[in-house]
């Protein structure tokens, strides 16, 4: 009787059930336990990729998915284990899925529910797109000194070769202008490396007069020259067992580069008024914002240390090539700010964040942490406006150039408002109509400020 009672409050309750699994942005797919799919929303066939009107059947061919297979394995993980990934039994594992040509990480949490009134049991498999968390934690060493966030393509494709460069004693060369994220990402890959428990030593060759560098790399002798009262030993001496990060390395006298050739060649060398040779177990990064390349055509770098140095280069982008970064940028230095004791209710007003997004940012990622930091302080009325931002940004445009910036934040806003009513509020159907993908709509409104409907 209680079980029959149930099944009539569902079955009341089911239009009501039916409306909120459509309207919600995560894919809902219930199963018979071989695999036949009982039912699912739009959402599970919009987050899969699949035309409009396509039915799913099978948990075994969801468009060239096995996802049958991917529940067998998550389950099969989580038995030897000896856990249990949630709670009822549910496991949850990420799979990345090409859609349209853009690779997309899917979220499953699955287990097996009993049906009021019904004999046996079904499978509830949930999909949330989780690609924008997943870039907004694209973070080099989380929780460690520096940090860079993207969702740029690129430099997300650099940070997934990192992984597989990192546990290698490869040297590695990074290019890319100041204030892209060159030191980070040569800590991430220390990170990734056998030697992640051994020193990380930085130096920038560019900030030590010429007179000294020697010695800081190399260390001397006491009484080497006037002045060393002391042995001291460099910086190779000090990475012993791990990474040496040599930054700026374009700016090292063509004197010392032949004996850093030697050094990579030989891993031995000898400090500044010594003839004893010292064993160097160290990686080498180098990194520089000069292009060596160039540079060793115009006879300023000797090329047989490029090509030393540049067993694997990496070209880190500039932010004007990854506008996308900016928004998640933003945000990312706001809540460092956040936590440094700065207002948390203070938001970038939508015309502020265009003027922004077009500004070239010659100072890249550093530029524009200082310039968050700026529009907070001299936001008006917790709203950081044009005029809060750093003179250099403002005068970047024209007051007509200004004016066509705020026109397209107006039209983009309206085009989203006047989809999402005309699809009753529904996210999956606005972004559809807009002919953009849910996750871009969701970022459009974040930025634009509209209410989630």
């Amino acid at each position: 009787m209680e079980a029959l009672a149930i099944e009539n409050t569902v079955g009341e309750l089911r239009p009501i059930v039916d409306v909120l699994v459509s309207q919600i942005d995560e894919g809902v797919i219930l199963s018979e336990p071989e695999g036949m799919v009982v039912c699912s929303n739009p959402a599970a066939r919009s987050l899969l990729g699949l035309p409009d009107g396509i039915r799913l059947r099978d948990l075994r061919d969801l468009g060239g998915l096995n996802l049958q297979y991917l529940i067998d394995r998550a389950e099969g993980d989580s038995a030897s284990a000896g856990t249990v990934a949630s709670e009822a039994g549910f496991v949850g594992f990420e799979q990345p899925l090409q859609i349209n040509q853009e690779v997309h990480s899917l979220e499953f949490r699955s287990g097996q529910v009993h049906l009021p009134g019904k004999p046996g049991v079904a499978r509830l498999t949930i999909i949330r797109d989780v690609s924008d968390r997943n870039r907004l934690r694209a973070v080099l060493d989380p929780g460690q000194r520096g940090t860079l966030v993207t969702q740029d393509s690129q430099t997300l494709d650099i940070i997934s070769r990192l992984q597989q460069i990192g546990p290698t004693q490869a040297t590695v060369l990074i290019q890319g202008e100041s204030g892209t994220g060159k030191t980070q990402i040569a800590r991430l890959l220390h990170k990734h490396s056998p030697r992640a428990e051994g020193p990380l030593v930085e130096i920038n060759c560019a900030a030590i007069p010429e007179t000294l560098i020697e010695s800081e790399l190399f260390g001397h002798v006491k009484g080497a020259f006037t002045g060393a009262l002391e042995a001291r030993q460099g910086r190779f001496q000090s990475a012993h067992g791990g990474t040496l990060l040599l930054d700026e390395v374009g700016e090292l006298p063509l004197h010392l580069q032949a004996k850093l050739l030697r050094v990579l060649q030989d891993h031995r060398f000898e400090k500044v008024g010594s003839d004893k040779s010292i064993e160097a177990d160290v990686r080498v990064i180098a990194a520089s914002n000069r292009n060596l390349r160039q540079a060793v055509d115009e006879g300023a770098f000797r090329a047989d240390l490029y090509y030393r140095l540049a067993v694997i280069p990496i070209s880190v982008p500039p932010l004007r090539e990854r506008p996308g970064d900016i928004p998640l940028l933003i945000r990312h230095f706001h809540a460092q700010l956040v936590a440094k004791g700065y207002a948390d209710q203070v938001r970038f007003g939508p015309e502020a964040l265009q003027l922004m997004m077009n500004y070239g940012w010659p100072g890249n990622v550093r530029e524009l942490s200082n310039a968050v930091e700026h529009g907070i302080i001299c936001a008006v009325d917790n709203r950081v406006l044009p005029s809060s931002l750093p003179q250099d940004i403002r005068t970047a445009m024209s007051g007509a150039q200004i004016g066509n910036a705020a026109k397209v934040v107006q039209d983009d806003r309206q085009a989203i408002v006047d989809a999402l009513d005309a699809t009753g509020g529904n996210r999956a159907q606005a972004a559809r109509r807009l002919g953009i993908d849910r996750s871009t709509l969701w970022r459009r409104m974040n930025r634009l400020g509209i209410e989630t409907r």
